[in-house]
């Protein structure tokens, strides 16, 4: 056995993080470790890697009881983290950054960067990983930055691995490259943690799982014996069937139609249309051009021709202001970092858009009236926080979201691009973002959201349009299957449908 935990406390003030975390790893395992956000598991996680240290509990590391006060005890004893966000050297080469404070050296001292350059490549080559030792870490993708810190771990002799949230912001290729290093990492006999909150990646990696709730390990056993089902159900403590069922209304009049599109080489000749109480999903793999779209539309990125219509009237976005003015607002695929300013209050962000609602003279900030519209906005939307004053940025990542949503509900937008709404969140959190949306449309709100989980759209949206290499391949309703969408997305021939043939 590699790591034992029983019953780890751990508190921050007044407010109990961990009352019961209870989780066991042997060699040559994938332990999944699952819970909603604030559930625990990354502050058990920081224990482990000598982040935190427990205010209770047994931790026994290879069979002895273990106290890590530092990431570098836990780091010498043979346990390395993943982080979701790197935490690498950007200036420094792959080779650097896999041997940074351990680099190869001559006998005066001096870091002999020749040998650590070849000891790099060495490392690289023995896993297959595609990977130059001489790239700097700047230039390399989510998916290569998690590469070189597994060659960290690998090289620094670690037992166990962490992976947090490893492809949350990954390709479909990218993510199935984990999954291939996951698998490899097991063979080895090296134990591996990995928190996940997209359930159709555990069965592609995991052997047992464990499952947080409320600072409580609530279940735990084989992978095999427990379904995705019940998995939702331990995490949120409530049924699946009562978590979220959307009914469909008769949309109204036409909010928004986008008529041929174009802006080369991304997007060709695109058009669709989103009408009032409706939501319509837009589909497509990676590089279909779907988060391209809704910033064209948002006026992030000129288009070279094309219409784009609100409301019956042709409108002009050449800005995002322009967008704003006409009603339009973008909720972006990577909200902490062009959603939000996560170091500012949530009342900053409410009315970062909308200074005018609580001002007096064009330029006075008036503080109650700011409170009092964060404090109705926030009841409306439900929103769990602290206080007005607390930094956007501490937030879990559902309510992050409902707050970039309430800040254009004060503007008054009326038609809404969701780009990747719930990436990142966890299960009980995608539900309440489900219900918000909802409650945009049936306010009379045109929806158009983009989603790579397929399970998602089918779930949520009235009409599904699917993309393929920046194109309109067709339109599905939207009680359609996966294997209807996959067809248009994935289409060798676009022009087939038209009868041509490219």
């Amino acid at each position: 056995m590699l790591l034992q935990l029983s019953g780890i406390q751990k508190r921050f003030g007044g407010v109990v993080a961990l009352k019961n975390g209870n989780l066991t790893v042997n060699p040559g395992e994938v332990h999944l470790l699952l819970g909603e956000n604030g559930a625990g598991k990354s502050t058990l996680m920081k224990i482990v890697a000598g982040l935190y240290q427990p205010d209770g509990g047994d931790f026994l590391w290879k069979g002895q009881k273990a106290t890590f006060t530092t990431p570098a005890d836990a780091s010498h004893a043979g346990i390395a983290m993943v982080h979701q966000e790197s935490l690498l050297a950007p200036h420094l080469s792959i080779a650097e950054n896999i041997f940074l404070g351990r680099e190869e050296r001559h006998p005066l001292g001096w870091v002999n960067r020749a040998k650590t350059l070849d000891a790099a490549r060495r490392l690289i080559e023995e896993h297959h990983f595609p990977l130059n030792a001489e790239w700097r870490v700047e230039k390399l993708s989510p998916a290569g930055k998690q590469l070189v810190e597994i060659c960290r771990a690998i090289q620094h002799g670690s037992s166990l691995l962490i992976f947090d949230e490893p492809t949350s912001s990954l390709s479909d290729a990218e993510t199935q490259e984990v999954f291939r290093i996951v698998r490899t990492l097991r063979e080895r006999k090296m134990g591996v943690i990995y928190i996940t909150h997209r359930l159709e990646e555990l069965r592609a990696v995991g052997d047992r799982v464990t499952i947080l709730r409320d600072g409580d390990t609530v279940h735990h056993c084989p992978l095999s014996e427990i379904t995705n089902d019940r998995i939702i159900q331990h995490m949120v403590g409530r049924d699946l069937g009562t978590m979220y069922r959307r009914e469909s209304r008769p949309p109204g009049e036409e909010r928004l139609r986008v008529q041929g599109v174009t802006r080369k080489p991304i997007l060709d000749n695109v058009s669709l249309s989103v009408r009032e109480g409706e939501i319509v999903g837009l589909a497509g793999l990676i590089g279909a051009g779907r988060t391209e779209l809704c910033r064209a539309i948002f006026g992030l990125d000129p288009i070279d021709h094309g219409i784009i219509t609100v409301s019956g009237k042709p409108v002009h976005v050449g800005s995002p202001r322009e967008a704003v003015q006409h009603g339009i607002a973008l909720i972006p695929e990577d909200r902490q970092k062009t959603g939000l300013a996560t170091a500012l209050p949530i009342s900053h962000n409410l009315t970062v858009a909308n200074i005018s609602k609580v001002s007096r003279l064009g330029w006075l900030l008036d503080h109650p009236a700011e409170k009092r519209l964060t404090a109705d906005y926030a009841a409306k939307l439900r929103l769990r926080y602290d206080s007005p004053a607390q930094l956007a940025g501490r937030l879990s990542g559902g309510n992050q979201q409902k707050v970039v949503i309430a800040k254009w509900l004060v503007r008054g937008a009326q038609v809404f691009l969701f780009d990747e709404p719930t990436r990142g969140i966890d299960v009980g959190a995608k539900v309440e973002v489900y219900e918000v949306i909802d409650q945009l449309a049936r306010a009379g709100a045109a929806i158009l959201m983009v989603s790579s989980e397929l399970p998602e759209l089918l779930q949520v949206a009235d009409r599904i349009v699917v993309m393929r290499q920046g194109r309109i391949t067709g339109e599905l309703p939207g009680h359609t299957t996966q294997e209807e969408i996959m067809k248009l997305a994935t289409l060798h021939d676009c022009g087939a449908l038209l009868g041509e043939h490219t």
